[in-house]
Order: structure tokens, then C-alpha cells, then sequence
């Protein structure tokens, strides 16, 4: 069983339509307002399989290749759009591999005017 660490952008409600997998959140694991090169560290010490997480930055602001553990961005972190993406999202997490850093495609929230 994939263990997947949920970054505080991914939306909690993902966590009921994962049943397949270990999933801690920043919130259970009790590490909110962590930094990100701080986070990833933490991630890779409890052996984490996956990190999921909505920052697009993330790729220019941290070195994810080469890390024990797969980062997945999602492009959108607004339920009702990510919730038609679900396959999507298990998909991606399926073929992870550890180094390895993928945007998943699930679309794009612009506000209403």
C-alpha cells in the first residue's frame, strides 16, 4: 500500500475517494506552517511514497528529482474541479516513482467576474 502525504492545498474531501492508500495530511500529522524544503524533508524521513500537493512554484523553489519519494502537482486544487479527475489523480499515483516529479492536468479555476 502506497503511503501519500496530502499537502494543506489538496482538498481533505480527496482523502474518502483514496481508500487504497495510506494517506496522511498536514493536519494529522500535525505539521502546519512548515516550509516546504523543511516539509520535503520530513516527508522523506517518514518514508512517504508520494507527496501531493497544488504548488505549481514548487519545482522552481525545491530540487524534487532524485528524492525518495514522488512528487505529484495538481493543477487545480478547487474540488469541483479536481473531483472529475479522480482516475486521473489514482493514475498518477499508481506509476509514481520515487525521484520523480508530474503535474496532474485537472484543469484550471479562474473567479468569476
Amino acid at each position: 500500500m502506497k503511503k501519500i502525504f496530502f499537502d494543506e492545498d489538496v482538498p481533505r474531501k480527496l482523502v474518502r475517494f483514496l481508500p487504497q492508500y495510506d494517506i496522511q495530511t498536514v493536519v494529522t500529522m500535525q505539521w502546519g506552517g512548515i516550509k516546504n524544503g523543511a516539509l520535503l524533508q520530513l516527508i522523506e524521513q517518514h518514508r512517504f511514497d508520494v507527496f501531493l500537493t497544488g504548488d505549481k512554484n514548487m519545482p522552481n523553489q525545491q530540487q524534487l528529482v532524485g528524492r525518495p519519494f514522488a512528487v505529484l502537482i495538481m493543477s487545480a486544487i478547487n474540488w469541483p474541479l479536481v473531483k472529475p479527475h479522480l482516475a486521473k489523480i489514482v493514475a498518477a499515483i499508481d506509476v509514481a516513482m520515487p525521484g520523480s516529479f508530474h503535474t496532474i492536468e485537472c484543469g484550471t479555476f479562474t473567479r468569476k467576474r
